[in-house]
């Protein structure tokens, strides 16, 4: 089996542990959290994070912000997939009394690193990381994942002239850039384009890439410094949402809308065994 082959079979188990979260907790944000499940399985199971399970504390790890919490749950998959906690938690999520929340909140689970509800909030605390790191000279890199319409939000182009002028080399931000927002195409609410030109000049190196391929990610989100460069690096990962179950990909009604029983076992089917 090769590389690629490995991280999409762990993004399908992925996929079903989402839509298995979501319908039985009769929650939201499917599509939202569809769209981003291979570019975590790039970052933590293709080994782009240099992370420790077994010590989630370690203070020379890299940092991954999930900017846009509303997508979380695919983060909790994830994280369960690497082996921060037993993927049998995940059955908690929206029970009575849980602490896995409809939005990714520090301490909540390890691996957690930040709370995020409230949009443009992700990139600026992971700056804040960045900045200390550089200065401490500690080797650990930041990454932080903002959804396409989360950078409507004004905090975020502070924060990109902010990294910019800081050269901070050890920051990557990563746009889900799906299109689609809750209630219609990014493109025609309130439109980013030219969205690389805009981030590159506030002092950024910035690439478009495909965020459903493997050996696309492997190969530009797996970075080091760059001393010789010192600019923050941001990639524009084109995605589709709910990216997966084909009846629901490139639908805006899927950001908030419950699967159901009906809509839950065609996606389940659209999804595939795991082989």
């Amino acid at each position: 089996m090769t590389e690629t082959d490995r991280l999409a079979k762990q993004a399908k188990i992925i996929r079903h542990l989402v839509l298995d979260m979501i319908y039985r907790a009769k929650s939201a944000h499917l599509g939202c959290a569809l769209s981003i499940v291979d570019i975590l399985a790039a970052l933590y199971l293709g080994d782009i994070l240099k992370i420790d399970p077994t010590y989630p504390g370690w203070e020379n790890r890299d940092k991954f912000i999930l900017s846009k919490g509303h997508a979380c749950v695919a983060l909790y998959a994830t994280l369960a997939m690497k082996g921060f906690f037993p993927i049998d938690i995940l059955g908690e999520y929206g029970t009575d009394g849980t602490s896995i929340g409809d939005h990714n909140t520090l301490g909540s689970l390890p691996g957690i690193e930040t709370t995020n509800g409230s949009l443009g909030h992700g990139l600026p605390i992971g700056i804040g990381m960045a900045l200390a790191a550089k200065k401490a000279h500690r080797s650990s890199r930041v990454f932080v994942l903002v959804g396409d319409g989360e950078l409507q939000e004004g905090s975020n182009w502070e924060a990109l002239m902010f990294a910019g002028f800081h050269k901070l080399n050890n920051l990557v931000l990563i746009v889900d850039n799906n299109n689609l927002e809750t209630v219609g195409n990014t493109s025609k609410i309130l439109s980013l384009e030219p969205l690389d030109k805009k981030i590159e000049s506030f002092g950024w190196v910035v690439k478009t890439i495909d965020g459903h391929s493997f050996r696309q990610m492997t190969r530009d989100l797996s970075f080091n410094f760059r001393p010789y460069e010192e600019k923050p690096f941001a990639v524009i990962a084109n995605t589709t949402k709910s990216k997966g179950i084909p009846f629901m990909e490139g639908d805006y009604i899927w950001h908030g809308k419950i699967p159901s029983p009906q809509e839950y076992e065609r996606a389940k089917k659209e999804l595939g065994e795991v082989v």
